[in-house]
């Protein structure tokens, strides 16, 4: 694109992006919540990134909104230590080599902040002056993005004194041209299907839903945006993708870590309100949607509400909760939850959780889905497992069905990232006897990595106005609606088998029959990365 190439907030032309991928328009962006984790760590990073690649408006301000007194060069020079300390980390989110001064000088150079408590109505006009003087002199039009990068307790609030300070306004009749105003919005969006209707309720009296932006990050991930690319992009698959040839599917979540100190947050939540009603379920509906219309946002996130709307509720039978005890973790000893700092020592908060699903449905009908999520696992991975019904005769000689191993197509998240398919073939020899082997697509091997924390796209899309990779209100109270029975229940009772799986194992027993009380047949997936060559 040689448009791009004399781009002020980028200096290396020969980063180039596809020619379709334009700048969007002019924006103003503020954060609030500008010292915390996420902005420091995705956000700005983020940014960074969209500017080293010319995808940052030209007419451009960032403000940094938080309660902490300090100046903008303070909070640059903070930001600036942060993506320096990624240099050379593998475990760091953002895999940069090196940081471009240029891109970073220039960048920095629209960048702002303002102090203030979120919940008081004269931090807003402070804000509000502030905004309209970069306004004027960066020339942003009017355009304005306020990202809430805050508790959840703020929301509503935040929401509310931006409208009553005049800064989120749109005119329903206003022109293609007219001046837009977006918010978005973190997880977790509510606790309960109560709270999420409640918080809809109270932001959509001030915003309407075209203004909404309810993110989730894991939709910000190329691998889980190319399901989509896979499913409806390739026209073998998609006669295959149902009730008639697909057994039951695998969605498995899994971490190495444990709360990492947040245990005044995990005490709050736990596993399943923290990565069910959204990670995961946003995984669950890129694998089971109908194909859209068109790939616009409405016809997609009509899709996702059918899909959402006919999950049935679950129950108590349905789900498997744990927590987890002392072990071992990538070769070192860890303590259980009960013993992280800020956990109560008798905690009934689950680590980790197992669910069947059943989407009633004419595709999925009869199909179970089978979801876990946990901390303190063998390993960090994220897939969706498909396994494929088995032939329906043994037409080999001295072959039995019950000992032909199933097909399986898996779509790795992370870390791998990637496509197998594995399936059968003959082994060779005199004798027909079959073999089990797969083929493997890696990212890696076809992609030259980039820089990516995640967060670029979904950015992108904000400033651009794409809603496709967002939530709508429907989607989010239907989510919560499925779990709610469960969570209720949980709540009620508390569990007299608590630390129930050690820590680096694959979780609790009572998992296990999940599958194998559907059919014994059916076991989980290893928790494991995929072998790197040779036999599997």
């Amino acid at each position: 694109m040689t448009a791009m190439a004399n781009h002020p907030l980028r200096d290396d032309a020969t980063t180039q992006q596809p020619s379709s991928t334009k700048p969007p328009g002019p924006c103003s962006v503020v954060i609030f919540g500008a010292g915390g984790d996420l902005t420091k760590r995705l956000l700005v990073p983020a940014l960074y990134n969209l500017a080293h690649t010319g995808l940052i408006p030209e007419k451009f301000v960032l403000i940094g909104a938080d309660i902490a007194k300090r100046s903008a060069d303070d909070w640059k020079n903070s930001l600036h230590k942060t993506l320096e300390s990624f240099i050379g980390d593998p475990n760091a989110e953002d895999q940069i080599k090196k940081i471009d001064e240029n891109t970073w000088s220039k960048f920095a150079g629209h960048l702002s902040y303002v102090q203030g408590d979120f919940t008081d109505a004269a931090f807003y006009q402070a804000l509000k002056q502030e905004l309209e003087s970069l306004e004027s002199q960066h020339g942003t039009g009017g355009n304005r993005l306020f990202y809430l990068a805050v508790a959840d307790r703020f929301f509503g609030t935040i929401v509310e004194h931006l409208g009553e300070a005049g800064l989120v306004h749109e005119k329903d009749d206003a022109a293609i041209d007219a001046p837009w105003c977006r918010v978005v919005i973190e997880k977790p969006f509510g606790h309960s299907y109560a709270s999420a209707q409640a918080l809809n309720t109270q932001i959509l009296g001030i915003l309407k839903e075209r203004q909404i932006y309810r993110i989730d990050h894991f939709l910000g991930k190329e691998t889980v945006q190319n399901i989509m690319a896979l499913r409806f992009g390739n026209g073998m698959f998609e006669p295959i993708w149902n009730r008639d040839r697909i057994d039951h599917v695998q969605i498995t979540v899994a971490e190495t870590v444990g709360v990492e100190g947040r245990g005044k947050f995990y005490e709050q939540t736990g596993a399943l309100r923290d990565m069910v009603p959204n990670h995961v379920f946003q995984l669950l509906a890129m694998v089971t949607i109908e194909p859209p219309i068109g790939f616009k946002p409405e016809a997609i996130r009509d899709k996702k509400y059918e899909l959402f709307a006919a999950i049935e509720t679950l129950t108590e039978t349905d789900a498997v909760r744990g927590q987890y005890g002392p072990g071992t973790v990538a070769g070192k000893q860890v303590i259980g939850y009960r013993d992280e700092p800020d956990v109560a020592k008798d905690s009934a908060i689950e680590t980790y959780v197992a669910m069947r699903l059943k989407i009633n449905n004419w595709r999925w009908a009869g199909v179970p889905f089978y979801i876990r999520t946990g901390k303190h696992m063998p390993q960090r991975m994220s897939e969706i497992a498909i396994r494929f019904k088995k032939a329906p005769l043994a037409a080999f000689q001295g072959t039995s069905l019950d000992t032909m191993p199933p097909n399986w197509l898996v779509l790795r998240i992370q870390p791998d990232e990637g496509i197998s398919l594995q399936f059968e073939v003959k082994r060779p020899g005199q004798a027909m006897r079959l073999a089990p082997v797969k083929m493997d697509f890696r990212y890696r091997d076809w992609f030259a990595p980039e820089p990516n924390v995640g967060y670029e796209t979904l950015l992108y899309d904000c400033m651009i106005g794409d809603q496709t990779l967002f939530q709508r209100a429907d989607m989010v109270e239907e989510t919560w609606r499925v779990v709610q029975q469960v969570l209720d229940r949980w709540a009620a009772t508390k569990p007299s088998d608590f630390p129930n799986y050690a820590s680096g194992s694959p979780g609790p027993d009572a998992a296990d029959r999940l599958l194998s009380d559907d059919d014994a047949g059916r076991r989980w997936r290893d928790v494991a990365l995929p072998k790197t060559g040779g036999r599997s």
